[in-house]
C-alpha cells in the first residue's frame, strides 16, 4: 500500500536483517525500524510494534532466517531461537507457521542450505501470505457488491482491531474487500470499534482508511452493539488469529461481542483469513492459549504530545484489572469464512479440501 505516494509493505527483508513500520507510534508517527538481532525481534513482537496473524507469519518466516545467518548455520542455536519466537505470543497460530515453514526447511534439506537460499525461502512465504490476502480481497468484495447492488445506498460496515496491511504485510485481510471496494467506487463508510485496550481500530485502522480516503467514523466499542441492533450496520468483517477445526475462531478481545449482537439481530458477520490461519490440529476455541497481557495497558492510555510519547493513568495502580488479549466467537455466530480460495459457510468444507496435520 502507499503512504505519501510511497509503496511500503508493513513488514519485510533487507537482506539479512528485518524492517518494520513500527505500528506502536502509529498514528503521529511513522518510523521504520531496523531489527538486527532475535532479540531485538520478540521485543517488537511482545510490544505490538509488528502485530496481525499474517504479519506475525511473515516475521516469523524472517526471524527463523536471520537466526540461520546470525548462529553461522548451527542448528542447535536456531532451534533454541526458534522456540522463544513461537513463543513469543501463544495465541496466533501464524507466527508458529511462519517460523515453522523456515525451519522444517533448514532442518529436512540434505545437507545445510546457504543463507541466501533460506532468506529466498522466507520470502517466498512472505509473497504466498500477501497473495493470499489479495485474493481474500478479491472474494470479500462480492459480498460488499451484492449489498450495495441490493441497497443502491452507501453500505455501511463495522470492524474490529485492524485486519488492514499493516496487520498483513500488504492489503490485509477484513479490509482487503473494503480496499477493493473503494477503488471500484461503491459507496462505504466504515465504522471503526476503538478496540480497548490498545486502540488498534483507532490508531491503526483508521489511519489506513484516512489514507486511503475511505469514509469512516471511530466508535467506542460499546456502541456497536448499538448500531447493530438499529439495523445501521449491513455487514461486519472481521480478520482471525486463529480458527480451529469446529470452526471457533479466536480473535482480538471484544470480536465475540460484535458475534453476539450480530447472530441476534440477523446481521451478517464474516471472518477473513488465509489458510495459514486455519488451526485444523485444535479441535475447538477452548482448547486455545489465550494471551493474558500486563494490566497496566488497561490502566494506562499512551499518546503523544508535542511529539514525544506519553502514558497516562486513568485508574489508581492500586485498582486490579484483568487484560485478556483475544476471545473466542463460536462457529454458530459466523455467516462464513472469507478465504483465498473461496467464501465457506463451514469450516469442515476447508478441512476437507485443504485441511493438514503437521
Amino acid at each position: 500500500m502507499k503512504f505519501k505516494e510511497k509503496e511500503y509493505l508493513s513488514v519485510w527483508l533487507e537482506k539479512p536483517y528485518i524492517k518494520i513500520i513500527n505500528q506502536a507510534l502509529l498514528p503521529f508517527k511513522f518510523q521504520i525500524k531496523t531489527l538486527k538481532t532475535i532479540n531485538e525481534v520478540i521485543y517488537s513482537i511482545k510490544n505490538l510494534e509488528v502485530r496481525g496473524a499474517p504479519a506475525l507469519g511473515i516475521i516469523g518466516a524472517f526471524s527463523v532466517a536471520l537466526s540461520y545467518y546470525l548462529n553461522n548455520k548451527n542448528l542447535k542455536k536456531t532451534y533454541f531461537d526458534y522456540s522463544k519466537i513461537t513463543q513469543s505470543r501463544p495465541t496466533a497460530i501464524n507466527l508458529k507457521v511462519g517460523a515453522h515453514y523456515i525451519f522444517s526447511y533448514i532442518n529436512n534439506s540434505k545437507q545445510l542450505p546457504n543463507f541466501n537460499d533460506v532468506f529466498e525461502k522466507a520470502i517466498n512465504f512472505q509473497e504466498k501470505e500477501i497473495n493470499a490476502c489479495k485474493k481474500i480481497g478479491d472474494n470479500g468484495f462480492n459480498l460488499i457488491k451484492e449489498i450495495y447492488e441490493n441497497k443502491r445506498k452507501t453500505v455501511n460496515i463495522l470492524v474490529h482491531c485492524n485486519a488492514g496491511w499493516l496487520a498483513c504485510g500488504n492489503y490485509g485481510t477484513a479490509l482487503a474487500p473494503i480496499y477493493l471496494a473503494n477503488k471500484k467506487q461503491i459507496p462505504i463508510h466504515v465504522f471503526v470499534d476503538e478496540t480497548r485496550p490498545l486502540n488498534q481500530g483507532s490508531r491503526l485502522t483508521a489511519w489506513e482508511l484516512h489514507n486511503e480516503k475511505i469514509n469512516f467514523s471511530i466508535i467506542p466499542d460499546n456502541n456497536a452493539g448499538f448500531l447493530i441492533s438499529k439495523k445501521i450496520i449491513d455487514l461486519i468483517l472481521v480478520g482471525a488469529d486463529r480458527i480451529v477445526k469446529n470452526g471457533d475462531v479466536i480473535n482480538k478481545i471484544g470480536t465475540y461481542m460484535v458475534a453476539l449482537s450480530a447472530y441476534h439481530n440477523n446481521v451478517p458477520f464474516y471472518v477473513a483469513a488465509p489458510l495459514s490461519t486455519f488451526d485444523f490440529n485444535t479441535n475447538c476455541g477452548d482448547d486455545v492459549t489465550i494471551e493474558i497481557r500486563n494490566s497496566i495497558e488497561v490502566r494506562k492510555i499512551s499518546g503523544f504530545y508535542k511529539n514525544k510519547k506519553i502514558s497516562i493513568s486513568i485508574f489508581p495502580s492500586t485498582y486490579n484489572a484483568y487484560n485478556a488479549a483475544f476471545d473466542i466467537t463460536p462457529a454458530k455466530f459466523i455467516n462464513g469464512y472469507i478465504t483465498e480460495k473461496n467464501i465457506y459457510r463451514h469450516v469442515s468444507k476447508i478441512l476437507k479440501d485443504y485441511g493438514k496435520s503437521e
